[in-house]
């Protein structure tokens, strides 16, 4: 299960899929099946499908969201 708490850090992930239209999408943690939502108001990089990215992990009214999302450079 995923671990909320505060202070563990940034998490990596890589974009399932982000769709700028409907301003939403979902990022798939690093090393696990989990999925986890992103709004387009929480991006720093503008995201494609595949990219890989940091994020921090905030709790919403509808559960878990990826605040700060970054795409990490090569």
């Amino acid at each position: 299960m995923f671990s909320s708490k505060k202070g563990t850090g940034a998490k990596e992930g890589t974009i399932k899929f982000f769709n700028y239209k409907k301003g939403f999408g979902f990022i798939t943690l690093k090393d696990s099946e989990e999925e986890i939502f992103v709004h387009t108001t929480n991006l720093i990089d503008k995201v494609r499908d595949n990219n890989k990215v940091t994020f921090d992990v905030e709790k919403s009214k509808k559960g878990l969201i990826a605040t700060n999302v970054r795409v990490v450079k090569k």
